[in-house]
């Protein structure tokens, strides 16, 4: 296994849409793994593969921080197909290091994908599940969390990131 580059903001294969992933193969099974790596010595929850600058339909998570086996899991070619209800909370990015934001997202989602095997199968989560699916799918789309945030967080979080940007700690 091998530790992968994150991308930041304002790279641009963050901001375009992932092509769907038609290869079920060995090549497929190492990028995963090397995905939930860096995921997890980054202590993210949540890593989708246009933040290692592949711009792919594909992402990995884990609401437990490595704490719960079951909860580890890949996504390929993420599609939801439904939400419900609201929740705001804090949130964050690996693609943003250090910029976290209120953020308002819907309570529950059922998420349609196909596993390692191409296999085709859906999640129904809440909460900080739910949360994160809609923020690594979104990853897929070409959208990042700025553009969930309100216009006066998007600007004060853009000048933030300026800031950061200017002092050599955005890298």
């Amino acid at each position: 296994m091998a530790l992968l580059k994150i991308v930041h903001y304002p790279e641009s294969v963050l901001l375009t849409v992932g092509k769907p992933v038609e290869e079920f193969d060995e090549d497929l099974k190492k990028l995963i793994e090397d995905m939930f790596e860096t995921m997890y010595d980054a202590k993210g929850v949540g890593l989708a593969a246009p933040q290692i600058a592949v711009s792919q339909r594909l992402f990995v998570m884990d609401c437990s921080g490595g704490e719960d086996e079951t909860q580890k899991i890949a996504l390929i070619n993420p599609e939801i197909i439904h939400v419900e209800g609201k929740q705001i909370g804090d949130e964050g990015c690996l693609s943003f290091p250090g910029l976290y934001q209120k953020v308002q997202r819907n309570l529950r989602t059922v998420v349609r994908y196909q596993n390692v095997r191409g296999e085709f199968q859906e999640l129904d989560g809440e909460d900080l599940t739910a949360r994160c699916v809609l923020h690594e799918t979104d990853h897929c789309d070409g959208i990042v969390f700025l553009d969930q945030m309100t216009f006066l967080k998007r600007e004060m979080a853009k000048r933030k990131i300026k800031k950061l940007q200017k002092t050599g700690k955005w890298e």
